[in-house]
């Protein structure tokens, strides 16, 4: 008897089968009935490889062999799945197997995962496409009875297939091409390219570089308080003929650009009278929509800081290992129009959860799980829905795996209830042709924020938020305080890693083309399931660094930049490649486009590619290099910049842009060229990728009768031999807290002048940078002669990587320690009492910069 093997992409979604289907066997790896045997992949088991004939390993990396064109595309097996392609090999080869089924998911790369599979197994029989958007029994039923033929799905699987070998023909060979152009002059610099990872790349360094070139304007910003009989209230000035400003984004209807005209206003308003109008109307806020991968991925990182891989690995063991989530690497928010009574069958189990039961049963009662082309929309669902919860308990989650389980909960049960409600306010007072606007919002019905608690409620509220104090019809109130405040602009915020997953997704709205545009529309970068590992793949070839929640470009990938912009390679530093690949692959799966016309584009873009970087050296590079003032040290020559380097154009004579991963300021290099040293600065990383400070020096170089630049860490202070430093030229910052001589600045450390004698009569020394924060000559001063410094910003945990303040205080000892700020507490304590935070000790093993020892003890005074 003859049977079809069907092929799930999948063993969750085999299972679902053959529950539908019924009368299956469990085998380890299969299921099998009369008619079919059941089986699945466990999503992508094979990848594409270079033929072994065609291969150049990575210590022969050079143009001689490139482009890496080859005639056909090898697969090898991934190794931590090849057993479950054994499985499927195995099963495809059985003599009564006569037919296959395609159950994969329902798009481009469930396709492609079987294509691949059945190529592997050189499969010779007929095959048929299982078309699944849902997975209710009934979705799963009638998706058997409506099979698609093979002949259907082939511009599907050429569009899977191109997108693939496309994808794998530009990284392969630019990465292979930008890594030899780097390595010319020796080494071995592998220089990662791909048409996911550079544009992404290029979002955060083009962010990077806006904050670099950004110089701060003062504004200043009105606001009063005004008195009427029911009380006071403030309002924010407001220049009611404003016009928004295309080419000037900084400009504000409540900014004011000089001193004198805030100044003027607060003059015209002060103890005037003002009369007032307003203006009250009803507001309502929906719940947002249900998740994505990628906007979990957002509120995960936002809420608790979880990486983008983090929350994936979480979500696939609530989904795999748990199974309390549905299938989490989905870009659908929305859910199958069938899923009403799967959706109400799982709000009755969370009915059974002290958590959720207050709500879901609120749900159920009111029947409020009905048609919404909000949440249930065909239309809206392409492989995957949106992620829910399966109804089924959880049980031993750990503390990471039951915040998102409850993040994921909380927004499906949101999701069907009611808008929150508002009545707002918007008050207009004025004082001598001056306009002051005073907003309110309060909440007259918590409707989905109830889910949330208290504090979900207040956030729902604006910053001006609350109730207002009420004006009687035509009340004339009283200003009786009007303030001028002075402040600065900000710098565009650095990208974190919720904001770059959504720079990533809506990376299709940047482009110009309509149809690009269109083509990439609700697509952007990568896929949900990619992204993350996109941005793990930047971090760990050390393109970007992660600062808490901050992404950094490092100079690696300014530097990658600044060749792919020089080579003319656009199409690896913006959306646009992804945008028309992305129109082209719809076009072949309409049939419009072949894929030799496809696959024949792609491999002229890499011979351009290839070809560009032939044509230039390091020194050639297009760009916009500074031509610099200070003479060369060695010869008086100019010194230009150029690719890799600050050269002079007459002699040898050159330095690095980056030495120690840190991208040199033309500014700098005028400083160092011209007084010979330079520092300390801050932002050079060690091969483990610290941070540290150094001072920069350019020095003799005897060996090759020119200079060079060096670090100075001050390394010879405690060399025995070292000829002793004289401090007669300088003024003492203060008495040694030790033995009362006098302490000097010297490099990267504060040292007392004894630390200098033979033999050594005193050891007191503190760091120049302490965890990351400089401390300036002043503020060592103040240290030394006041016994404290002012309160410092800039330090940076070593634990946790944050920010945070203190003061440097000398201890009796002579020692230096932090002291934290007085915080006010929250609420009155009672009389007397005090509370004391926990002393912390600053970890100075891990940085050799840091002279702290031990962190005093923090107080908070009672309120």
């Amino acid at each position: 008897m003859t049977k079809t093997l069907i092929i799930a992409e999948k063993p969750s979604v085999a299972n679902d089968i053959a529950k539908t289907l019924g009368g299956f066997t469990k085998h380890d790896d299969y299921f099998e009935s009369d008619e079919y045997v059941l089986s699945s992949a466990v999503g992508h088991l094979l990848e594409i490889a270079v033929p072994e004939e065609h291969d150049v390993k990575r210590g022969k990396w050079t143009f001689t062999h490139l482009p890496m064109i080859p005639p056909y595309f090898a697969l090898n097996p991934i190794a931590k799945t090849e057993s479950r392609l054994k499985v499927l090999n195995k099963l495809i080869k059985r003599k009564d197997v006569t037919a296959l089924i395609n159950a994969c998911d329902a798009g481009r790369e469930g396709e492609l995962i079987f294509r691949l599979i059945a190529q592997h197994a050189k499969a010779k029989q007929p095959v048929s496409r299982l078309w699944l958007q849902s997975m209710t029994p009934n979705a799963i039923r009638e998706g058997f009875q409506k099979l698609r033929s093979d002949e259907q799905m082939l511009p599907l699987a050429d569009a899977a297939r191109c997108r693939s070998e496309a994808d794998w023909l530009i990284g392969i060979n630019g990465t292979r091409a930008m890594t030899a152009f780097n390595s010319k002059e020796g080494g071995f610099y592998l220089t990662t390219v791909g048409r996911v990872q550079t544009p992404t790349l290029s979002i955060v360094v083009e962010r990077e570089e806006k904050i670099k070139k950004f110089v701060p304007r003062d504004f200043w910003e009105v606001r009063a308080e005004f008195i009427c009989a029911a009380g006071v209230y403030e309002g924010r000035w407001l220049d009611h003929q404003f016009k928004k400003d295309e080419t000037d984004a900084e400009k504000k209807a409540e900014r004011l650009w000089s001193k004198a005209a805030a100044e003027s206003i607060v003059a015209a308003c002060r103890g005037k009278q003002g009369n007032v109008r307003e203006e009250s109307k009803p507001s309502t806020q929906m719940a947002p929509g249900l998740f994505d991968l990628t906007s979990l991925q957002r509120e995960a990182n936002s809420r608790f800081g979880f990486s983008a891989k983090n929350t994936l690995g979480l979500a696939q063991a609530l989904y795999e290992k748990h199974k309390v989530l549905t299938y989490p690497r989905t870009d659908s928010r929305h859910l199958p129009e069938d899923y009403l009574e799967t959706v109400k069958q799982t709000m009755g189990s969370l009915s059974d959860t002290n958590n959720y039961q207050q709500f879901s049963s609120q749900i159920l009662k009111n029947n409020w799980v009905k048609p919404n082309k909000r949440i249930f929309d065909n239309a809206k669902i392409s492989d995957h829905f949106a992620i829910i919860p399966t109804g089924q308990a959880p049980k031993n989650l750990s503390e990471p795996e039951q915040k998102l389980y409850d993040m994921v909960t909380r927004r499906f049960m949101a999701v069907f209830f009611p808008a929150a409600e508002f009545q707002v306010t918007t008050r207009i007072t004025e004082v001598s042709g001056h306009q002051f606007k005073t907003e309110g919002k309060v909440m007259t019905n918590p409707g989905w924020l109830a889910i949330y608690g208290k504090e979900a409620q207040d956030d729902a509220d604006p910053e001006n938020g609350g109730n207002l104090v009420a004006v009687a019809q035509g009340e004339k109130v009283k200003t009786e305080k009007v303030t001028a405040n002075g402040l600065v602009t900000k710098p565009p915020a650095r990208y974190s890693e919720a904001t770059l997953l959504s720079a990533m997704e809506g990376a299709g709205k940047l482009l110009d083309d309509g149809e690009l545009r269109e083509a990439m529309a609700g697509k952007g970068l990568g896929t949900p399931a990619t992204r993350a590992a996109t941005i793990e793949g930047l971090l760990n070839e050390k393109y970007l660094l992660r600062e808490g929640r901050e992404l950094i470009p490092t100079a690696k990938a300014f530097q990658l930049m600044t060749l792919l912009r020089g080579l003319g390679v656009d199409e690896l530093t913006s959306p646009e490649l992804t945008g028309e690949w992305e129109y082209k692959l719809s076009q072949m799966e309409r049939g419009k486009i072949s894929r030799e016309e496809f696959m024949r584009e792609i491999a002229q873009m890499t011979q351009v590619i290839v070809k560009r970087a032939k044509e230039y050296d390091n020194d050639t590079i297009p760009g916009e290099y500074a031509t610099l003032h200070t003479p060369c040290p060695n010869c008086g020559g100019v010194v230009k910049e150029n690719y890799r380097r600050f050269a002079c154009t007459k002699c040898e004579f050159s330095m690095s842009k980056t030495p120690g991963s840190r991208q040199f300021e033309v500014a700098e290099v005028e400083e160092v060229l011209s007084k010979r040293e330079i520092g300390p600065l801050q932002g050079f990383r060690s091969k483990m990728g610290r941070p540290f400070a150094a001072i920069l020096k350019i020095v003799r170089d005897e060996e090759h009768n020119n200079f060079k630049l060096e670090f100075d860490f001050g390394q010879n202070q405690d060399d025995e031999n070292a000829e002793p430093v004289d401090f007669t030229d300088q003024t003492p910052l203060g008495p040694c807290p030790k033995c009362g001589a006098g302490v000097y600045e010297m490099g990267l450390t504060y040292v007392c002048q004894k630390t200098m004698e033979k033999p050594k009569a005193c050891d007191f020394r503190s760091g120049r940078i302490i965890l990351q924060q400089e401390i300036l000559p002043e503020q060592m001063a103040k240290l030394l002669n006041d016994g404290k410094t002012d309160l410092l910003p800039g330090f940076i945990s070593q634990r946790t990587r944050r920010p945070f303040k203190a003061f440097l205080v000398r201890g009796k000892d002579g020692k230096v320690s932090f002291e934290f700020e007085e915080r006010k507490a929250k609420a009155p304590a009672k009389a007397g009492a005090k509370t004391k935070a926990k002393a912390t000790e600053a970890n100075v093993t891990e940085d050799a910069e840091v002279p702290v020892k031990k962190a005093v003890t923090r107080k908070k005074k009672a309120a």
